[in-house]
């Protein structure tokens, strides 16, 4: 039982977060995109030098959000979300790189996030299987 925990890891260690300018901007012009309301998917099929299967990161748009904490309160709500439900995610032997935006304008609560992170995450399932 322990060693079914070992294998699911629900961490989010720095190595799994996006940060290169060059990956993100390829992603914004090559990728490709899933919807599940109030979050969109920006996905990008690639190669990372340090084998890990999917670099995310997260984003809100100052448009809707003027105020900086709401916009930090809304990230930490999407890292938590990705954080506890990236085992869904199966990539198989291949490399990802994630961005997760939030497309809505009213402030959400985590259940909604949730609720969108899960079923953006069986959409990307399907993309991806075809």
């Amino acid at each position: 039982m322990a060693r079914f925990f070992r294998l699911m890891s629900f961490k989010y260690p720095k190595q799994e977060k996006l940060k290169s300018k060059r990956t993100i901007d390829q992603l914004f012009t090559e990728g490709q995109s899933v919807a599940a309301y109030p979050l969109r998917l920006v996905y990008l099929k690639t190669e990372f030098e340090d084998n890990s299967p999917v670099k995310t990161g997260v984003s809100v748009s100052k448009r809707y959000f003027k105020k900086a904490v709401d916009r930090n309160r809304i990230k930490r709500l999407l890292r938590e979300a990705y954080r506890l439900n990236k085992p869904q995610i199966n990539t198989k032997d291949e490399q990802f790189a994630f961005m997760i935006l939030y497309i809505g304008n009213t402030m959400p609560d985590y259940e909604t996030v949730e609720k969108a992170t899960q079923k953006l995450f069986g959409k990307f399932e399907k993309a991806i299987s075809k």
